[in-house]
């Protein structure tokens, strides 16, 4: 991909990492704008060459591929690299609605970067009487090193650039704050320390060493304070967005086809086993077309759930989505930000589901360093940042009614505890803040 249409590519791929162009639209008309260009969100949709008339225009066959990919994120982009490193011949399609890939879950702003790998997240390692369970600690981090070998795999064959233009060396830690969280911690650590996947992790309850660690945090504590660290130095900090668009450029240079500006509105299972996809075109020649695919995969985030519920599988019956997203302060001071060079993940409150967990992060997004604190529950019934105010409603079924309704009432905690973060005040969340920064 040398010369133009190599710049060409890059521009499709590439995104800003900009906290106000992503932030999520607040009314349909944003959507409306961006599509004819007069937002910076999104690009405008190219013209299409059939004019006022194309609708004219006889109806194109059905064409047939391979393999079909819906989305244009992290998932796709490597079950798409995968595929055609694996089957060259194949004819693979990658579908995408927007005007380029990684703009929506997998943008670094919308994800916590964290390259899980189980060495600051409290949820992997609960704990077992006077001990931890770290069963699932260690699977995660089994897997994130096996993304991490399939990674270099590809920088070795040239489908990766320079790794540091997606993922930096960032210290993960882990936070407790009085004496049962102490108890919890100092077990976590004699567990996984032991262990190693976890070789090099240390633990402090001294000031002055957890001053060393975390600047940031121990301004304005005391010594004596019940508070305790545990540190690894092998952490990650991951530019999903980043990633992949590399896997994108890998992905194309290898034979396959990304289509912008494509949504997939329909998919039917054939008789004789293949998927029959509707696909509209977003321009203003509105053109609709047919693929016909053995295979589907569908990496599409938030828009998966309809996009399944579409194609009509029995495995779909019973699931939905519920209105709530995820909130974070975001700190871009660089006198701030040189004070925090971690990861630091705490544990949730008493009665807070584990999604809940706090963690301070330090984070860099599109070259940009900034610290990001969260989550807070957020609400919109949008499944996802450019999706319809009406996407919760369309997903709702007669089979996931009941479902959704008995999880509501059996996790009645998770409920009201949702419902105080959605009433929190501005102040509220700032004192959540202060129990990682005091000062």
């Amino acid at each position: 991909m040398a010369g133009s249409t190599g710049q060409h590519v890059d521009n499709l791929l590439s995104t800003t990492a900009d906290d106000v162009v992503n932030q999520r639209p607040s009314m349909r008309l944003n959507r409306k704008l961006s599509s004819t260009g007069m937002t910076d969100g999104h690009r405008a949709a190219p013209k299409s060459p059939g004019g006022c008339f194309g609708f004219c225009k006889a109806k194109p066959p059905i064409e047939e591929v391979d393999v079909v990919l819906i989305g244009g994120g992290i998932m796709s982009a490597t079950v798409g690299l995968m595929l055609k490193q694996l089957e060259p011949s194949w004819k693979i399609v990658m579908y995408e609605r927007l005007g380029a890939v990684a703009e929506e879950s997998s943008n670094g702003w919308n994800n916590a970067g964290t390259g899980h790998s189980a060495l600051c997240e409290p949820n992997y390692t609960p704990s077992k009487g006077d001990t931890v369970d770290a069963s699932k600690a260690v699977v995660v981090n089994e897997q994130w090193q096996l993304s991490r070998q399939y990674w270099t795999y590809l920088k070795e064959h040239g489908l990766l650039s320079d790794p540091k233009n997606f993922i930096d060396n960032t210290p993960h830690c882990t936070f407790a704050q009085g004496e049962d969280q102490l108890k919890w911690i100092k077990a976590r650590y004699a567990v996984l320390s032991k262990h190693p996947l976890f070789k090099g992790m240390e633990y402090s309850d001294d000031y002055a060493t957890m001053k060393k660690w975390c600047p940031l945090m121990m301004e304005g504590r005391k010594p004596g304070e019940p508070i305790a660290l545990t540190r690894s130095d092998v952490g990650t900090d991951v530019d999903f967005g980043a990633l992949t668009r590399e896997l994108a450029k890998g992905y194309m240079a290898k034979g396959g086809n990304l289509l912008l500006f494509h949504t997939v509105t329909g998919i039917k299972r054939e008789k004789d086993g293949k998927w029959l996809l509707t696909i509209k075109k977003n321009d203003l020649g509105a053109k609709v077309c047919q693929v016909r695919t053995k295979f589907v995969f569908v990496g599409a985030g938030g828009w998966a759930l309809l996009m399944l519920q579409k194609s009509g599988i029995p495995e779909i019956k019973g699931f939905m989505g519920f209105p709530i997203s995820g909130e974070f302060l975001v700190c871009q001071n660089p006198e701030v930000v040189e004070k925090h060079p971690n990861k630091v993940y705490g544990k949730a409150a008493i009665g807070a589901p584990p999604m809940s967990v706090p963690h301070l992060d330090k984070r860099i997004i599109g070259g940009k360093h900034m610290l990001l604190f969260g989550p807070f529950a957020g609400f919109s019934p949008r499944y996802l940042k450019t999706g319809s105010l009406l996407d919760l409603f369309k997903s709702i079924r007669l089979h996931n009614l009941i479902p959704a309704a008995a999880a509501g009432l059996q996790n009645l905690d998770l409920t009201i505890y949702l419902a105080k973060q959605l009433l929190a005040s501005d102040n509220k969340k700032f004192a959540e803040l202060q129990q990682f920064v005091p000062n």
